[in-house]
């Protein structure tokens, strides 16, 4: 296994193991060269967001990289004031111009219950904007469709109307938060979970049990939380600005947890912090 090795989603599409991720990255030189570098390093897939503000930047590093665009997996998400079906449509459009791609491999409902439509049938918005994204798949503006953020409730209002199930739910995993009640409704649907997050907050860096794995593996505490997401087949999201931190989190195909050690970093609890609640983030 390395970083061009693939999941295949439940429609076919293979999409590479590891992501690299954008969120909080400036908008600028700092988010193209950061994408350059990633590319660089070997990366093949790279996740972006309509509200990460960097989509262009993002673009103009996939195109400095000169990796052909068929090599990239290129995912980006719905920002959270456009759940219709007219603005979600509208939204990803604008998303293809921002990021200078004729097609996107993977696109994402951002949050299913955000605060704009809150108190105004929220149910019935999204799933009018998961029908916008099973229109624009079925167009071929994308190659695959999914949600992020979501828990059980927010699958199952898409449930009801849905005729397309998604392909993947990115949410929160890292080792202290993995709700595998979740986690295990959405495998039983063939839903691929995504780990946004995979090092948590700062503070699992400081986090014993990791330090000590992070010494018995020799490697970093990051490389630990990388490869106990793989050997859990999440499809983790590392996000760094750093080149030589970029390079280090590729380094995770050389080594393997032993079960005791998966074990260990599975009991553990909040050490990495909790991903928001989804309806009561106030965005």
């Amino acid at each position: 296994m390395d970083l061009t090795s693939t999941y295949t989603l439940h429609n076919g599409v293979e999409i590479p193991v590891v992501g690299f991720g954008t969120w909080q990255t400036p908008d600028g030189d700092v988010a193209e060269s950061s994408v350059k570098a990633a590319l660089d390093a070997g990366y093949r897939h790279i996740d972006t967001a309509e509200m990460y503000g960097n989509e262009k930047s993002v673009g103009r590093g996939i195109k400095a990289s000169g990796v052909p665009r068929d090599e990239i997996f290129v995912t980006s998400k719905l920002t959270n004031t456009l759940h219709s079906y007219d603005d979600a449509t509208a939204g990803l459009d604008q998303t293809l111009k921002d990021l200078q791609l004729d097609h996107l491999d993977l696109f994402l409902i951002h949050w299913p219950n955000p605060a704009p439509y809150r108190n105004d049938d929220w149910e019935k918005h999204l799933q009018e904007t998961w029908r916008a994204f099973e229109d624009a798949y079925k167009a071929g503006k994308v190659r695959a469709i999914g949600v992020s953020n979501f828990r059980k409730h927010h699958l199952e209002v898409l449930e009801k109307t849905q005729t397309i199930v998604p392909m993947v739910n990115q949410i929160h995993l890292c080792p202290g938060d993995h709700d595998d009640e979740l986690v295990n409704y959405c495998r039983d649907r063939k839903i691929l979970l995504e780990a946004y997050s995979p090092f948590g907050t700062g503070k699992i860096f400081s986090d014993p049990t990791l330090q000590k794995l992070a010494a018995e593996t020799n490697h970093s505490v990051a490389q630990v939380c990388l490869r106990w997401s793989l050997q859990r087949e999440y499809l983790p999201l590392p996000k760094s600005v750093h080149a030589d931190r970029i390079q280090q989190n590729t380094q995770i195909f050389d080594f393997e947890l032993t079960d005791a050690q998966m074990a260990e970093l599975d009991a553990l609890v909040g050490v990495g912090g909790y991903g928001n609640n989804p309806d009561t983030v106030p965005f």
